[in-house]
């Protein structure tokens, strides 16, 4: 049997779409001025790889926010499954002005390091920090952030 959803963050439609189509900008303009008017080799060569990263970075971040980010009084997850982090081993959550987080979002620090993960402009794991936003609306993150610090405090 599946757990309570508490909370349930998912990717913005005009935010996916801006995000996207100016990442897929940025590709077609810098492939444009490597063929349209070639500078040297390496610079050529240079500017064709940035303009594919560009549209690598689009075609992942268009697939990532796809999916959405589910609290449970467990763990913290994604709609397709996949265990972010779960609740007891979380220590804080930070939503601080100055706190090292994605747009839109808020910071839980862990006590175990979990392996690098990146599902651009909707979550991001780096050693013992997870951070949670992006692409999403401030208003569902600030709930799930609020609902996740209440189910920490009862843990507590």
């Amino acid at each position: 049997m599946q757990e309570e959803v508490l909370a349930r963050v998912s990717a913005s439609a005009p935010r996916r779409w801006s995000g996207v189509g100016m990442l897929t900008t940025v590709g077609v303009l810098v492939i444009y001025v490597a063929l349209a008017t070639p500078p040297q080799l390496g610079w050529q060569i240079f500017l064709l790889a940035v303009g594919g990263a560009a549209f690598w970075l689009a075609y992942r971040m268009w697939h990532a926010t796809q999916d959405t980010i589910e609290l449970t009084r467990s763990e913290l997850r994604t709609g397709s499954g996949q265990v972010i982090c779960d609740v007891e081993n979380i220590e804080a959550v930070d939503r601080g002005v100055f706190a090292f987080k994605p747009s839109n979002g808020f910071l839980i620090r862990t006590r175990t390091s979990g392996p690098k993960t990146w599902a651009p402009g909707l979550w991001w794991r780096l050693g013992h920090r997870v951070g949670i936003g992006g692409m999403t609306a401030a208003a569902e993150t600030k709930f799930m952030s609020e609902m996740l610090s209440v189910v920490l405090a009862e843990r507590d």
